[in-house]
């Protein structure tokens, strides 16, 4: 098992060309399940969960060939012929409950497996269920398994109104509604630019898709004919952007990120300029600049457009070397405060209410720390660039599943960053 040693206390300094993003390539990814043609991919994050997805398409019966070194795939599902996602595979990653909606639609039935627990707190399904019931599916969970079946002559255009917004819950059921017959209004829609990417890139496929990027989705389906997909390029990852933003605010030293979406991002560089940092951007470059003093902020995540969840980690991270206390509430998930510990075994001084953590700057120390999701782990190498003397962070698959050459990159910038093996 891999871990990184981490030499903290230097100064950075360069430029940082931003990877895709995986929560982007995953949805499209599954959409390509609903393509009569080979679909190209480019700008895919060469991450352990593209790879795993590309696995279970494989498993389905397609095929795929994934240049890393280019990051570029191409999926031909055109002869998919097994309906189930199997437990080996869901288990190592949740997003392959994104296989439910288009299996559903292409072939009328599917299982797949439960994904289960998750570090961060509970994700349930039921959302995606209670949708897909609603365009006239039969449901039944029996051994860990979702049995899906659409009614005779396919799954049903349908209002859905998502009692709170999912953002897998909306990517699952427009991909369902592409092939449905007559129009499903999605009510309650996440407004993510992932999921608006997966409306555009139907919408270039030939599926009638209008509200991408809004509250209420309307699409109008094949009525079971599969789409011809046109050649896809995978936005920058948002949250990989913040990650290097804050890792750049953390040793309070410059940095250009290219390759970037400066829009996606409003919230993240308006709370760092809230804590004293300038920014220059163009239509797709962010730089960053020190500041003259890191000031305490207060954080609250919520749905895009607000602050994301994804990059709280990261704020609290940061948020120890400002001056003076940051209050920090977290609202989208019940359990995403497990790097708390961790920062603490670093000197952070850190005090935990229900969903509200406040973070009182000060000074930290290098130690063995352990991740334990793909955030946290983030969070963790960030507050070791800053700490005093020398940290090692244990358990990194849960990076690689995310980060893209995350030690290769900030070496690049002048970290003192290694990946070693466990003894």
């Amino acid at each position: 098992m891999d871990y990184l040693e981490i030499k903290g206390g230097d100064k950075l300094s360069g430029e940082i060309r931003v990877s895709g993003a995986k929560n982007a390539a995953l949805p499209i990814l599954a959409a390509t399940i609903l393509a009569k043609n080979p679909a190209r991919i480019t700008n895919l994050p060469n991450v352990a969960d593209i790879k795993t997805f590309l696995k279970l398409l494989n498993l389905l019966g397609g095929e795929s060939q994934f240049d890393a070194e280019n990051h570029t795939a191409i999926v031909d599902t055109r002869d998919l012929k097994f309906t189930t996602a199997t437990y080996e595979i869901v288990k190592t990653m949740r997003a392959s409950i994104l296989a439910l909606g288009p299996l559903l639609a292409r072939f009328g039935e599917c299982r797949v497996s439960l994904p289960g627990g998750c570090a961060i707190g509970q994700r349930p399904v039921d959302l995606h269920l209670k949708a897909l019931e609603k365009m006239g599916a039969e449901i039944v969970i029996s051994e860990g398994y979702i049995y899906a079946k659409a009614p005779t002559g396919g799954l049903k255009g349908a209002t859905i109104v998502f009692d709170k917004i999912t953002v897998t819950g909306s990517e699952n059921i427009i991909m369902a509604a592409a092939l449905a017959r007559g129009e499903t209004r999605i009510i309650n829609a996440a407004k993510e630019p992932e999921v608006e990417q997966i409306c555009e890139i139907l919408k270039a496929a030939g599926v009638k898709i209008k509200g991408a990027g809004e509250s209420e989705i309307v699409v109008q389906g094949t009525a079971g004919e599969l789409v011809d997909f046109a050649a896809i390029d995978v936005i920058s990852d948002r949250i990989e952007t913040g990650t290097y933003l804050c890792a750049a605010a953390i040793a309070n030293s410059p940095l250009t990120l290219t390759c970037a979406a400066p829009r996606h991002l409003t919230a993240v560089t308006d709370k760092l300029a809230e804590m004293g940092f300038g920014f220059d951007f163009t239509r797709d470059s962010i730089s960053i600049k020190p500041a003259a003093e890191i000031r305490a902020a207060n954080v609250v995540t919520s749905e895009y457009p607000g602050f994301p969840t994804d990059m709280q980690a990261q704020l609290m991270a940061l948020a120890t070397q400002a001056n003076g206390a940051s209050v920090i509430e977290e609202r989208l998930f019940e359990n995403r405060f497990m790097h708390v510990s961790e920062l603490t075994r670093m000197g952070a001084k850190i005090a935990l209410r229900g969903n509200t953590a406040t973070v009182t700057g000060g000074g930290l120390i290098g130690a063995d720390v352990m991740a334990t999701d793909l955030r946290a782990s983030s969070a963790l190498v960030l507050a070791a660039l800053a700490a005093r003397g020398t940290s090692r962070v244990h358990r990194i698959y849960h990076l690689d599943r995310g980060y893209e050459n995350l030690e290769t990159k900030l070496r690049s910038i002048g970290a003192k960053i290694e990946r070693k093996k466990e003894k």
